[in-house]
């Protein structure tokens, strides 16, 4: 395929391709990047600044306490945290072990914790002590042996350290009991490891750096296998994609970006923490963006020239009251991702700070990053822009044959992003590649004649709330093991929120069983975003002959 109508699109300086063969692995990358910027701030966080050669040191020590534990190269470290400074020292030293980092949501309940753990196959984890109670719940039927314990304030220094446990454990009431015997405080982990040496394994750039889970059309969520190529290829693109207006940032001054998504979710890890270690930036860390005035009051204390976001926060902040206390002016891109921006929040934000939504598009499959709107753009298209540098998009039919110009079709996509397979799913890994090397990703687009590509439907049942996936099956799967369901079914409806919600149809077993009792079982089964926001009861559902559940109809039906 030479033909790339969308290279026309690039903004000048913006590659054709990249080479990514400079760095054989990611620990050469952020080895790199501690020796450059040894002195500058590395994160931020409620106040308390951490630098780049603070982060190669105590990831250094975490690195060789992993090793002292045992843990062998490849061997997988769950790490299960808001963002918090001890999250990337946890992903630069499970790295520099040698070992592969499996990122957990801290909010899923004991149920899908399991499943994670066990699937990866995890040895150890780095937990902080606020989900700590869920661990206790399904570790002893996990391979987990190991667990770091850390708390909110570990990072801030003795005082202001001691302060906020206090606070969080004693006021705010955020850190339920718990017994987890053997567990190892992240500082005493650190103190053990500073007393070892790291023995620096050797790794290459087609070993596993990352298990990504993403949401099982059976149900059950399936780890993405993100090499170290993978994620480096897609620094690398993010890097020289946004350098058409990051280049503007003025000589004296740091880069400073906001991680206010959560680290564990991919768009976060690579297009934040690793793309803001690459270029020696500042990066801002939220840990909790539900809380808009905090998150304001944070930034108003910052320059900040890079901000990626899902629609949600993007409106949410808008129009919170707050807004005009932080210095917008210097913002040099806002990248949105995860959900589709809509056009009044792109609007709004425009107005409001000068700086344009620039919308992008990927997967957990794509380390994530696809495609974007040039940085250069000045307005928001609805389009979720052209392909990176070294990446190619097609439509294709059922079939797999590439649609005529203009018509919909299934986005297929190849580039050095795209992963190595589902873990330890071969099968699954066979449904969603084609034999030339494309990622079919379930989503259905047009290009148009420039090369920019416009979503117009999802191939798949999944549900996206704020950016998150949520699989029908799984919360079908949940609900009925609840006694007096007959039979049920999710879908997703639109939400002026969150873009879609889930909504859930139920036929009763039991005449007795009440909307409470719904929402208290999936509460306790299923984490935040995949419980239902409408829960309707019917006589019965829809169905196809076969008697598939006409998922589509019972949208349609609001």
């Amino acid at each position: 395929m030479s033909d790339r109508p969308w290279l026309s699109a690039y903004p000048p300086g913006v590659p054709a391709d990249i080479d990514t063969s400079a760095y054989s692995s990611l620990v050469g990358l952020l080895e790199e990047s501690f020796q450059k910027y040894g002195s500058r701030v590395a994160y931020s966080f409620m106040g308390k600044d951490v630098t780049y050669g603070q982060t190669d040191s105590l990831s250094r020590a975490l690195a060789a306490y992993f090793q002292g534990l045992g843990l062998a190269k490849g061997d997988r470290v769950a790490i299960m945290m808001p963002n918090v400074p001890q999250y990337p020292v946890a992903v630069a030293a499970i790295l520099r072990a040698g070992l592969v980092v499996v990122n957990v949501n801290p909010l899923y309940t004991p149920r899908e914790l399991e499943h994670q753990l066990k699937d990866s196959g995890a040895k150890a984890i780095v937990i902080i002590e606020n989900f700590a109670s869920t661990l206790e719940q399904c570790i002893a039927s996990t391979p987990v042996k190991h667990v770091v314990l850390t708390a909110m304030g570990d990072q801030l220094g003795l005082l202001k350290g001691a302060l906020v446990n206090y606070v969080v454990r004693n006021v705010k009431k955020m850190v339920p009991a718990f017994n987890l015997p053997g567990a190892v405080r992240f500082n005493e982990a650190i103190a053990r490891g500073t007393r070892g040496t790291l023995k620096r394994p050797d790794i290459k750039a087609d070993d596993v750096a990352v298990l990504q889970y993403t949401g099982g059309t059976t149900g059950v969520s399936k780890g993405a296998v993100l090499l170290h190529r993978n994620v480096i290829a897609n620094v690398l693109q993010s890097e020289a994609w946004n350098e058409p207006v990051m280049k503007k940032v003025p000589a004296g001054e740091q880069p400073t970006g906001v991680c206010a998504l959560p680290l564990y979710h991919i768009f976060a890890f690579t297009v934040g923490m690793m793309l803001s270690m690459r270029t020696g930036g500042k990066l801002v860390l939220i840990p909790n963006p539900r809380d808009l005035p905090a998150v304001l009051k944070e930034l108003s204390n910052h320059t900040i020239h890079s901000f990626p976001a899902v629609n949600t926060l993007f409106n949410g902040l808008a129009n919170h009251p707050d807004f005009h206390t932080v210095n917008w002016k210097n913002l040099k891109i806002s990248v949105g991702g995860g959900m589709a921006v809509q056009g009044a929040v792109a609007k709004l934000w425009l107005d409001k700070t000068g700086c344009p939504i620039c919308e992008g598009y990927g997967l957990s499959e794509t380390s994530p990053s696809v495609s974007c709107n040039p940085t250069t753009s000045t307005e928001y298209t609805g389009s979720i822009g052209v392909p990176l540098p070294g990446t190619w998009m097609k439509l294709i039919d059922d079939d797999g044959h590439e649609v005529p110009p203009g018509q919909p079709g299934e986005i297929a996509i190849k580039g050095p992003q795209v992963m190595a397979g589902y873990w330890q799913r071969p099968d699954e890994t066979a449904k969603v590649m084609t034999a030339d090397g494309f990622f079919k990703s379930g989503d259905i687009g047009v290009m148009d004649e420039h090369g920019f590509f416009r979503i117009v439907d999802r191939k798949k049942d999944m549900i996206l709330v704020s950016g998150f996936n949520v699989y029908p099956n799984e919360v079908e799967d949940v609900v009925a093991k609840l006694d007096g369901v007959l039979e049920c079914a999710a879908v997703g409806v639109a939400d002026d929120k969150s873009g879609e919600a889930v909504k859930l149809v139920i036929v009763k077993k039991n005449p007795e069983l009440t909307e409470a009792a719904v929402r208290d079982w999936c509460k306790a089964n299923l984490t935040g975003y995949k419980q239902p926001k409408i829960v309707e009861f019917r006589t019965e559902l829809p169905k196809t002959p076969v008697g598939k559940i006409l998922r589509r109809e019972l949208r349609d039906k609001k």
